[in-house]
């Protein structure tokens, strides 16, 4: 052991004979691989499938902006009388009902918070229904401003004539397509929504209540129209002593249908039914009126 000699190192000569170039290529392969390493889960995490394609209409462009707009409308212009109603409030609850869910298992429930916020009464005896006569209805409710269809409701007012739906894996809102309730699904966010405003604005109604019906067509009195599954079957009769029918057919057209119908015997029926008074008239004057007026010239005006 003794005759054994260690000899020393000298410092300036390097461990491993790597070239200055070698070593800056390693430090970018590895800053690469360590950028890949986290890219790929937090890109896996992030990662969202395209909103499945559906067969009906998008969401309407600027929804939420509009929803709030009318909601300003409605209680500062409108009804100022609801002045009070928080658009802020009611506008989010609107879009929480539907946004990161399912479009196809839209519930009454999902609309809960809504309905608490916008709750508005409407007088005894002031309550119009519609069925197949959307136009003719509110023609006469822009006349007579103490009548009230669903549309002249705070709700109504704010939801008419737009379309809306999510997508269970966005936040986002779907505009390029949302179901429809014949082709994909009836319990979309739409159809949810107006089956469960209308089944308010019917538990709502007191007094005698109307409807203004479509005698031109052949089933004047539909019973899978939103009249006729939801609205009849939800008005009390310990608070609606009466439902008048007021039966209107176009000017010029073939009068398909008339208060004597079977059609609208099948309503005097479930009506009877459930212990509330039917009372039916023929082209009720008043709205009489506001067709001749779109058409002066036809000889029944």
């Amino acid at each position: 052991m003794a005759n054994h000699r260690f000899s020393s190192v000298s410092e300036e000569e390097p461990c491993c004979n790597i070239s200055k170039k070698t070593q800056i290529c390693l430090c970018v392969f590895f800053g690469l691989l360590i950028a890949v390493i986290i890219a790929v889960p937090v890109g896996i995490l992030m990662w969202r499938p395209p909103p499945k394609q559906w067969k009906g209409e998008g969401t309407t462009a600027h929804l939420y902006e509009i929803l709030l707009g009318r909601c300003y409308t409605y209680t500062q212009i409108v009804r100022p009388e609801l002045g009070h109603k928080d658009c802020q409030k009611i506008g989010k609850a609107f879009t929480k009902a539907f946004l990161m869910k399912d479009p196809c298992s839209s519930t009454e429930q999902d609309y809960q918070l809504l309905m608490e916020l916008t709750d508005e009464a409407v007088p005894c005896d002031k309550t119009l229904f519609w069925s197949k006569s959307s136009e003719l209805a509110h023609d006469y409710t822009r006349v007579r401003r103490d009548m009230f269809t669903l549309e002249d409701t705070l709700l109504g007012y704010m939801a008419d004539g737009l379309k809306w739906c999510g997508d269970p894996g966005s936040s986002e809102m779907n505009y390029h397509s949302c179901p429809d309730w014949r082709e994909d699904c009836s319990n979309n966010p739409f159809s949810v929504f107006w089956n469960t405003v209308s089944k308010r604005f019917a538990e709502d109604a007191c007094g005698v209540v109307h409807v203004v019906l479509n005698g031109s067509i052949s089933n004047t009195f539909d019973e899978r129209s939103t009249f006729g599954r939801v609205e009849v079957f939800n008005l009390h009769p310990e608070k609606v002593n009466r439902l008048e029918a007021w039966v209107m057919h176009d000017i010029g057209s073939v009068h398909s249908d008339s208060c004597s119908s079977s059609s609208v015997n099948d309503l005097k029926q479930i009506l009877k039914r459930r212990n509330i008074t039917f009372s039916c008239q023929n082209n009720y004057g008043p709205i009489r009126l506001l067709q001749c007026v779109k058409n002066p010239g036809d000889s029944s005006c």
